[in-house]
């Protein structure tokens, strides 16, 4: 028996303007000292070694997968990144699906199946998020890039089962 996939989005691991702002800051910094110390060929060696490594990071985290959802009749599933668990989240559970800010903050961490105070938060990247709040009173918070979609594809998903 499979199941009908209403909704596949993938969240990368380096995209979030935060952390791509603080780790091009950390890199001109480098370089800035780099240029500066000219003269004291050991340290300014370093520097530029240390920026041209924190750029190159940053573009392979541009194409590291971080999450994948996908919204199928009846469930959301969360595959995260290698090593993490697959996690389904059973639909017919859920009694409230909302559309939200995923959080105050300007820069957010990435977590995924992170269980705090009551709440499993999933997060990428984006300031936008679907908070699912099932009957035992748990909130699942899911960040995503495309907030209606993903809302309208877990309400027909819902309907549907």
């Amino acid at each position: 028996m499979t199941e009908k996939t209403l909704y596949v989005e993938n969240q990368y691991m380096g995209r979030d303007r935060g952390w791509v702002s603080v780790r091009l800051v950390l890199a001109l910094f480098c370089f800035v000292a780099y240029y500066i110390n000219i003269e004291r060929e050991n340290e300014s060696q370093l520097f530029l070694i240390v920026g041209i490594a924190i750029i190159f990071v940053s573009i392979v985290m541009i194409y590291m997968l971080h999450y994948r959802i996908t919204v199928a009749e009846g469930s959301v599933k969360l595959s995260g990144l290698w090593t993490t668990r697959l996690v389904k989240i059973d639909l017919s559970s859920i009694v409230k699906v909302e559309s939200k800010p995923y959080s105050k903050f300007f820069i957010n961490n990435p977590v995924y199946n992170l269980h705090q105070r009551g709440r499993i938060k999933f997060y990428a990247g984006g300031k936008d998020a679907v908070w699912l709040t099932d009957r035992d009173g748990l909130i699942y918070i899911i960040g995503t890039q495309r907030q209606v979609e993903l809302h309208q594809a877990i309400l027909k998903a819902k309907s549907k089962s």
